[in-house]
């Protein structure tokens, strides 16, 4: 018996979707955050089971409420936004039927901004979201990393294979997300003693526009992959910045000389993972050479 776990706020506009493409299964648990609009409504068409959960803003803690509720031996995490294809229902049955492993990480295609982003460190976004009742389970932090036990298994990461994840499909709702989770990011920091530096708003937001643009191909992806670096390089000047809010704003004296030092770093850096990229696409000797110099002066300021 495989049961199906979802968490809804305000998903009207997703659910049915989502609730469609679980007709494989053989129960659906529904986990709604005191959602205002007609969630609920749509989802008693698919004879959900519902259950509420108070509001936290996050999904791990009603991930880990739901999966107490099903009467499954196999269990089914999906998010409202997801969508599961009829290859991938067809290949969990197989494996849920089999005795080989005890948990699986399936691909998830994100759909952002209308269009699948296939590189930035989005693609294959392997989730554990199918496994044993009992094998696995979620820490009550945000973006928590699942608990397992047991035997697991990665699916392919094709398209047939993934589930579809209609993921930021406004910049409105990039940004109302990313004022949720850097609230919920800087309280953890804050609750942990972590303290502000400004070396961190200027050094991770820099590491995480060349990780997302370079490093992990955004370039790729055109337009798209420049703004998805942007704009998680900004959730990263966000969460340190509440961070600073919650420390009172406490004042920290920097001179106009070490600023430009901890800047300039930043955009040597940035530079040098340019050139580097550069250099491993097509090019020709001439480019070759100035691009090998331009990386080497990068990296000595």
């Amino acid at each position: 018996m495989i049961s199906a776990v979802v968490h809804t706020y305000n998903e009207e506009k997703n659910i049915e979707r989502c609730l469609s493409s679980l007709s494989f299964v053989d129960e659906i648990v529904l986990i709604d955050m005191d959602s205002k609009d007609r969630t609920r409504e749509i989802a008693s068409n698919y004879k959900a089971k519902i259950f509420n959960h108070p509001y936290t803003g996050f999904v791990e803690p009603a991930r880990n409420f739901g999966i107490q509720k099903v009467l499954g031996s196999w269990v089914l995490i999906v998010d409202a936004d997801e969508e599961i294809s009829k290859t991938l229902a067809d290949k969990l049955i197989s494996i849920s039927r089999e005795k080989r492993v005890d948990y699986c990480r399936v691909a998830r295609k994100n759909i952002i901004f209308h269009k699948w982003i296939k590189h930035s460190g989005w693609w294959p976004d392997y989730q554990i979201r199918f496994f044993k009742k009992g094998c696995v389970s979620w820490s009550e932090k945000i973006h928590g990393v699942p608990l397992t036990r047991g035997t697991g298994l990665d699916l392919e990461a094709n398209s047939d294979l993934s589930i579809s994840h209609y993921n930021y499909q406004t910049i409105e709702q990039y940004i109302a997300r990313l004022n949720r989770y850097t609230n919920i990011s800087a309280k953890e920091f804050f609750l942990s003693n972590k303290k502000f530096s400004y070396r961190d708003v200027v050094n991770l937001s820099s590491k995480e526009f060349i990780n997302r643009y370079l490093v992990w191909e955004g370039y790729k992806d055109g337009i798209h992959g420049l703004a998805l670096a942007f704009l998680q390089s900004l959730s990263e000047v966000v969460t340190y910045l509440k961070l600073w809010e919650l420390e009172n704003f406490k004042e920290e004296r920097i001179s106009l000389l070490e600023s430009k030092e901890v800047i300039s770093d930043g955009q040597n850096e940035t530079q040098y993972w340019f050139y580097n990229t550069l250099l491993k696409e097509p090019h020709d000797f001439i480019s070759d050479l100035i691009w090998r110099l331009k990386r080497k002066l990068s990296q000595h300021g």
